[in-house]
């Protein structure tokens, strides 16, 4: 790989490694920028700028500590070629051949419509997904819903209100502000769990079956194919066993509840309740439960898991205590977070109803690409995948449909001219060796 020679060929001319190597925000700047101390900033970009290489076209400096590398056209060259010979095996790699590998992402909850910020979770965690599955591996991608808890009890006492709006998010209004409807839905959540109210089941029913249909339209629109479904209600039941059966061990009692002190094994997590003191499991516990109930259902090498930055706190608490719990399945389990999607008005909140519909944004980018879905969906991808993962998006609609620059309006009208160019030359790749060093570029 380029990245790895041009490390190669740092270490070699300033006698230093693991110097940050990256791409420049723009383009103009340079292919990669290698980012050095300011105080050694001058003497190193004389030594690279002297210790050009065959892959190097030229080097400038941007104080104070960025030295910018323009890539060669012999480079390119010959990179075209390869992609050329290579075709549709380019990039591949013969490491994840037969690797089994779970990717979870997306994870709604049901009575929560899918907005916009669910979109970055699909995007990534498809793409993983593909990624892998491409380079041989066998995937599953799965879908963890939390199908219990108190955003179905504040729906459910908002459906038993028979009220016209929203009921997820007039039951959340309800909650916040009236105590007495507060104690009402946590009492609904109760029996919700215990299935103790035909009522409450029957609504709970009926408003999980409206969710799940909405989550397929979405699903199928964006070309996600789900392999395997989990649910929070039937994590819940085997985490808490778990996190029961290891007190004393990695947990411990605490005020009527079930706690881990992550900061006994690492300074710098913290404490988290698995079990509170009603004897509910949190989260954390059903997360636990989760990852033994997905090695029971698919056996795997590796586990993906890609939830937003947010969590990141979260997953290294629960990683610790995975760790100590069953240090197998921590081996496998690799959690991915990526930053928010939002769009110039700012952050969304779905419990105050203030979102961007995932199926709105879809029309919306439809409406500026002659109605086409399938252009639409490949713009939001695209705005979604061109940046690095963790980075937060401000979803900008104009760039998004551009026919000019970056953007996935472009890349596929660049697509479509480029095979219409080479349908009306008759021109086709030849056999791998044959091709000398100016044929096919035309």
């Amino acid at each position: 790989m380029i990245k790895d020679k041009i490390n190669n060929w740092i270490k070699e001319s300033l006698g230093q490694e693991d110097l940050a190597l990256v791409h420049p925000k723009i383009l103009e700047h340079g292919d990669y920028s290698v980012i050095v101390s300011d105080k050694t900033a001058n003497q190193d970009f004389e030594i690279l700028k002297k210790n050009k290489s065959e892959f190097i076209e030229s080097v400038d400096f941007a104080p104070p500590r960025f030295i910018n590398l323009h890539l060669s056209k012999e480079f390119f060259k010959n990179s075209l070629k390869e992609i050329i010979e290579k075709g549709e095996n380019f990039g591949k790699s013969e490491h994840a051949k037969g690797f089994k590998v779970m990717v979870e992402h997306t994870d709604p909850n049901y009575f929560k419509r899918l907005h916009i910020g669910h979109y970055m979770p699909m995007a990534i965690g498809s793409t993983l997904a593909n990624v892998f599955r491409w380079n041989g591996a066998d995937v599953k991608e799965a879908c963890y819903y939390s199908d219990v808890g108190l955003q179905a009890a504040k729906a459910v006492w908002a459906m038993k209100q028979e009220i016209k709006e929203d009921p997820y998010v007039y039951g959340t209004k309800a909650y916040d502000t009236d105590e007495s409807a507060k104690k009402e839905i946590i009492e609904i959540n109760k029996k919700i769990y215990e299935h103790s109210d035909s009522e409450v089941d029957a609504l709970y029913k009926a408003g999980s079956e409206e969710s799940v249909k909405g989550f397929n339209e979405v699903y199928k629109k964006f070309g996600i194919n789900f392999d395997l479904y989990f649910y929070e209600s039937e994590a819940a039941k085997v985490g808490s066993e778990l996190v029961r059966k290891n007190i004393g061990k990695v947990f411990e009692n605490s005020d009527g509840a079930v706690i881990f002190r992550a900061e006994d094994h690492d300074p710098k997590l913290h404490t988290r309740v698995f079990i509170n003191s009603e004897g509910i499991p949190t989260y954390e516990a059903k997360d636990l439960g989760l990852a033994q109930i997905k090695s029971e259902k698919y056996p795997h090498d590796l586990s993906v898991v890609v939830t937003a930055n947010e969590q990141k706190d979260y997953f290294r608490v629960l990683l610790a205590a995975l760790e100590l719990v069953s240090p197998e399945l921590h081996k496998k389990t690799k959690h991915i977070s990526h930053g928010t999607l939002r769009l110039a008005t700012g952050k969304m909140s779905s419990r105050t109803g203030n979102v961007i519909l995932a199926e709105d944004l879809i029309e919306e980018v439809k409406s500026r690409t002659k109605g086409d879905e399938r252009v639409a969906i490949g713009a939001i991808k695209y705005m979604i995948l061109r940046q690095a993962i963790g980075n937060d998006i401000v979803f900008d609609l104009e760039k998004s449909v551009s026919t000019e620059g970056d953007s996935g309006v472009y890349l596929q009208y660049a697509h479509a001219r480029a095979c219409s160019v080479l349908e009306k030359s008759k021109f086709s790749p030849p056999a791998k060796g044959e091709m000398s060093q100016t044929e096919g570029v035309r």
